[in-house]
């Protein structure tokens, strides 16, 4: 995969899909992820009892859909940290989108 390319549009649909099953089937009513694709990263985020969505984690796209690239959000430093590897919810990491989410929920308690 080239520098500067973006998440193919099929991929982006399937994502949304993904994380709406996940919604759905693993989270309580008041609280979702939001999915934003830009550029060849995947940005998760998380709205908890109705607030604004959360940064939670970027996701990079590695050509494909279950080997995706994890980087925690911290709010300490108000970026994504690839060097931050200490954080709960490490074990849920797989390469898939839903494996991404679940380490947010134990990274960022709900």
């Amino acid at each position: 995969l080239k520098a500067g390319k973006t998440i193919p549009k099929d991929i982006q649909q399937e994502i949304l899909a993904r994380v709406e099953q996940f919604n759905q089937q693993e989270l309580q009513l008041e609280i979702r992820y939001v999915a934003k694709c830009k550029g060849m990263f995947l940005y998760l985020h998380r709205a908890d009892f109705g607030g604004r969505p959360q940064p939670i984690a970027r996701l990079k796209f590695t050509g494909t859909i279950n080997a995706w690239d994890f980087v925690i959000y911290k709010y300490s430093h108000d970026d994504y940290d690839p060097e931050e590897t200490m954080f709960p919810g490490t074990e849920h990491l797989d390469g898939t989108i839903e494996g991404a989410m679940r380490c947010g929920l134990e990274a960022y308690s709900v």
